[in-house]
């Protein structure tokens, strides 16, 4: 994490494509869930931040949208960082070691 972003919360897959990939499509999100093979319900999921973007929904949606962002390593990223912070007490009391 940068000084930069220090703070603020991660950005999950599912704001980017709700604010920016989804309204440049010009389709609405029934249409969208239609096109991709997933269910409303799914879709509602990841555009609320409920659930996360999979590998196979990811490679879904590229194909569909090719203007979309990689959406995997953003899920990554954001999984990581949620987990970081999650588990910063146990992962202070993890001794850095050193190659000799």
């Amino acid at each position: 994490m940068s000084a930069s972003t220090k703070g603020l919360r991660p950005t999950h897959p599912g704001e980017v494509l709700r604010e920016i990939v989804l309204p440049s499509l010009g389709k609405s999100r029934v249409e969208i869930a239609r096109l991709l093979g997933v269910s409303r319900q799914t879709l509602y999921a990841i555009l609320n931040e409920r659930q996360p973007i999979t590998r196979p929904w990811h490679c879904a949606s590229a194909s569909c949208a090719a203007t979309a962002p990689n959406l995997g390593n953003m899920q990554q990223a954001y999984d990581l960082e949620i987990a970081a912070k999650e588990l910063a007490g146990e992962i202070k009391k993890i001794p850095t070691l050193t190659a000799a």
